[in-house]
């Protein structure tokens, strides 16, 4: 389903100040971080001509940024119909989830020997974190600390090829949180897992930990296949509910 904000409401996501960086550079920092705040949600039209009135620059700076957000997998461009806020099916849900499970599986086999007395200790300030947050109720917070987890073991392979293709699949995820905790279930059971694959990358045991991983990644990947379209929809609804209503929107 397509979204159709207000001119005001897209124009108000798409008019806060630029920094000074080339000037395509900017429109791209600017409409990814509105993006991916989901200011701009899924099925958003983003037309040139508006956005580059509503920015102060010609369209050829954001034409430049929508094809790289497209690269980025975050716009979608129709041929001769503009571009449109991406979003993710459950089939293309579930092949990313088998994508980022692959990523971090290698991550960590790369990461583990790599490991020194202050990146663990730095993981399992994380996974505190994370069960702080959990105390508290604080989804947003526990999102955070769990992806600031998962980037840092990505950090550690030492490999920028990798780091770049995974920062790139999370942005495309990241706007899917709360579907992810629909799928994730329990917070709990989430937190023990990051300890188990915290011991086992302390203890060097690099398959273990790439094992563990694997299956923790793999609990909303199961649930996602095994889900009716009823579920489906209930997730979607829980986005939707979640996002801030634009003006103009009922």
């Amino acid at each position: 389903m397509r979204t159709r904000l207000s001119p005001d409401a897209v124009a108000d996501a798409a008019s806060r100040p630029l920094e000074n960086l080339t000037l395509w550079e900017q429109v791209h920092r600017h409409l990814r971080q509105e993006i991916l705040a989901n200011r701009l949600p899924p099925g958003t039209e983003l037309g040139e001509v508006a956005l580059a009135a509503s920015l102060g620059v010609s369209r050829g700076p954001v034409r430049e940024a929508l094809g790289r957000l497209a690269a980025e997998g975050l716009v979608t461009v129709r041929p001769r119909r503009g571009a449109v806020v991406s979003s993710l099916s459950k089939e293309e849900f579930l092949e990313a989830y088998q994508v980022r499970e692959a990523l971090e599986m290698l991550a960590v086999r790369l990461a583990v020997p790599r490991l020194g007395p202050d990146d663990l200790e730095h993981l399992r300030a994380l996974v505190d974190e994370m069960a702080e947050r959990a105390e508290r109720d604080d989804v947003d917070g526990f999102f955070e600390a769990n992806a600031a987890f998962h980037g840092a073991l990505v950090d550690a392979s030492g490999n920028a090829r990798l780091r770049e293709l995974y920062r790139q699949l999370m942005a495309q995820m990241g706007r899917y949180r709360r579907r992810s905790l629909a799928l994730r279930g329990s917070l709990k059971r989430s937190i023990a897992e990051h300890r188990t694959i915290l011991r086992a990358a302390g203890a060097g045991d690099a398959e273990r930990a790439a094992h563990l991983l694997s299956e923790h990644i793999r609990v909303p990947q199961r649930r996602l296949q095994a889900g009716d379209d009823e579920e489906v929809l209930e997730l979607r609804i829980v986005e939707n509910q979640a996002r801030p209503r634009a003006k103009g929107e009922q």
